[in-house]
């Protein structure tokens, strides 16, 4: 895993510094992280199998993007440049839509403790995605990924199995009413 640094925050989201990632996944830190769902014109979303060898989560199914805002990068501008980085796509009416906090722990010792803020957009087609960070993807809709969670919760990621069903709701509100 590449060095990088998290910002970490209070339970307001003020920033109250910055650590080595891997160091405040070992600690269990409140950090600033993003949690990117893009929908095709069919209201499917489209998930993505983390890459086999991540440092936690590896095989896991999660949203389409996810990651950690640099200092100064706005949540919009964090998105935009992992969507590159690990699909090698530009998503379309990408909106900041709501935030929460999730804590998960891992059996390798590493907890995910995030202050996530949840972006929203539009994206039809395929990806050349990097296999480095990608294992695979594919479009699901709501009903097909209840179907799933239910039979074989542990193909997903934790924070994904949290937030999905807000999502959808939330994509319904906007694009749907």
């Amino acid at each position: 895993m590449k060095q990088e640094n998290v910002i970490l925050v209070d339970s307001n989201d003020s920033v109250i510094g910055s650590m080595e990632k891997y160091e405040a996944h070992e600690k269990g830190l409140l950090h600033r992280a993003f949690s990117v769902f893009l929908f095709n014109d069919k209201d499917q979303l489209l998930l993505q199998q983390r890459a086999l060898d991540k440092y936690h989560c590896g095989g896991l199914w999660t949203n389409s993007c996810c990651s950690h805002q640099r200092l100064g990068e706005s949540n919009l501008d964090a998105a935009e440049r992992r969507l590159m980085e690990e699909l090698r796509i530009k998503a379309s009416d990408l909106y900041d839509s709501f935030s929460f906090v999730y804590k998960a722990e891992f059996d390798n010792g590493l907890t995910e403790h995030e202050f996530d803020h949840v972006l929203i957009g539009k994206f039809n087609g395929e990806s050349n995605f990097n296999v480095a960070e990608v294992a695979a993807i594919q479009y699901m809709d709501q009903q097909q990924i209840e179907d799933e969670i239910a039979h074989f919760p542990e193909k997903f990621t934790p924070w994904f199995k949290l937030i999905y069903q807000r999502v959808f709701e939330t994509y319904w509100d906007k694009y749907k009413k």
